[in-house]
């Protein structure tokens, strides 16, 4: 584990700036509704800036005498996570909508920071269009619901045409087993030695990027996570140690960067990595397969300031295939944001009427295609428009059949840290596979109070 001194210093830091960023005064206006957001911290990726703009543009003019605070919180996700903690535990920081990623929902309601949205969403009637998965993302074990979803994603590979062609592998690949990635990838680093023959996210830097793009990908496409949820057992109620899945996909890891098949080490625990791979790998051919989400293509659209309008010529897409190509044969990891309203929110009811103009169907629709999002919404899903909106949007939706969700309760969030600690332990070498799973076993029982069973 690393010194306490460092993450004590960065909360103390955090607190004091989530608590001006607020300027100490929200709520005041009974008639403003005050929003935060994760803002991007590329400056020229404003594609959820310029989306609320729209929207608050939409509700000020349709509610007279209304007004929309927006307080963008720019940071990486670990931060941001953070940040947006610091706020909601005073009513004088607390915002009146927040953007909350489902991994850590239900960390926040279990602290009491959230408010539960049933008596809202009983009396609006676009609620019915949400699909059950969705809708599930942003229930407690209490049986409420803290959050309209704005959308899902789901996962899968993504390839260089150019440099396929340059190493002799097929336009149209498709693997079938972990294998197949990493003998393409040997054979890339052979034949173009100037590319990055694979990425996978990895480490603590990196955040749950590394757990679920990363590990996550590989670990539900072992024998045992094809068939059941590998990291929590539900019938036990308990977290899964020492499990030959989790081994096996650390050696994966390892094996991408003891062969040097993935990037520099170096680049690899840049917290800024998964921002260039998107901005300046991808785009500048640099890098033969990576293992990353639908929503790329929203740093590429016209408007983002990293336009890349060949790149539905330039790249292709592959599922993940499972660890040896057992059934389903396929892998993918889905997540998703939501809207919530914090429990020491000033104005709940004002929020949930701006989170009923961005859910209209023409509003849901407009962002899932901005954000090259995955559609919750059936009525959009169903919408010619949508579908054809996007190269990639059928390819990616598609994977909606065979995609898992994480066992996102309170602990999860403890649980993906011990993640990344055991993936950059055999990701510098400093750690063997064997050295990585057992601390990650360790770790695991003091994450979630020895809630484990030993498969």
């Amino acid at each position: 584990m690393r010194p306490t001194a460092a993450p004590l210093l960065l909360a103390t830091l955090l607190t004091a700036t989530a608590l001006s960023a607020c300027g100490g005064d929200s709520g005041s206006d009974p008639d403003t509704v005050e929003l935060s957001f994760k803002q991007s911290t590329d400056n020229s990726i404003r594609v959820m800036d310029t989306y609320l703009a729209d929207m608050k543009k939409q509700f000020e003019k349709a509610n007279p005498g209304k007004k929309v605070k927006i307080v963008p919180i720019k940071a990486p996700d670990s931060e941001y996570y953070t940040k947006l903690q610091q706020m909601l535990r005073s009513p004088k920081t607390a915002p009146d909508l927040v953007y909350e990623d489902t991994f850590l929902i239900n960390s926040d309601i279990t602290s009491g920071y959230l408010k539960p949205l049933d008596p809202y969403l009983a009396k609006w009637k676009d609620w019915d269009q949400f699909i059950d998965t969705a809708k599930a993302a942003a229930k407690a074990q209490d049986g409420k619901t803290y959050g309209v979803p704005d959308g899902t994603d789901t996962r899968g590979l993504w390839f260089d045409k150019g440099i396929f062609q340059k190493a002799g592998l097929p336009a149209n690949w498709q693997p079938k087993t972990w294998d197949d990635i990493l003998e393409a990838a040997r054979t890339i680093k052979e034949k173009v030695p100037g590319a990055i023959p694979l990425n996978i996210y990895t480490g603590k830097p990196a955040g749950e990027a590394s757990t679920m793009q990363g590990f996550e990908m590989l670990l539900y496409g072992t024998d045992t996570g094809s068939s059941e949820d590998p990291l929590y057992d539900t019938a036990a109620k308990k977290w899964i140690a020492g499990s030959q899945g989790f081994k096996d996909s650390l050696a994966f890891v390892e094996t991408v960067f003891k062969e040097k098949l993935g990037p520099d080490v170096s680049d690899a625990l840049d917290p800024n990595f998964p921002t260039r791979i998107r901005g300046e790998f991808l785009p500048e051919g640099k890098l033969g397969i990576n293992i990353d989400g639908s929503w790329l293509p929203q740093d590429w659209l016209e408007g983002s300031g990293h336009e890349w309008p060949e790149w539905s010529q330039k790249l292709g897409l592959a599922y993940m295939p499972t660890q040896n190509g057992q059934a389903p044969g396929k892998v993918s990891m889905s997540g998703g944001w939501t809207w919530s309203i914090p429990s020491k929110a000033a104005n709940p009811d004002l929020a949930f009427k701006f989170i009923e103009t961005m859910q209209t169907k023409a509003n849901a629709q407009k962002w899932y295609i901005a954000n090259s999002g995955i559609a919750v919404r059936k009525d959009v899903a169903e919408d010619p428009a949508y579908v054809q909106a996007q190269p990639g949007i059928k390819f990616f939706t598609d994977l909606v059949a065979t995609t898992h969700y994480r066992p996102a309760y309170p602990a999860y969030p403890k649980v993906s840290t011990a993640i990344q600690e055991a993936m950059e332990g055999v990701t510098t070498g400093d750690s063997s596979v064997e050295e990585a799973a057992k601390g990650y076993d360790e770790e695991l029982k003091t994450a979630t109070n020895n809630q484990v069973v030993q498969k």
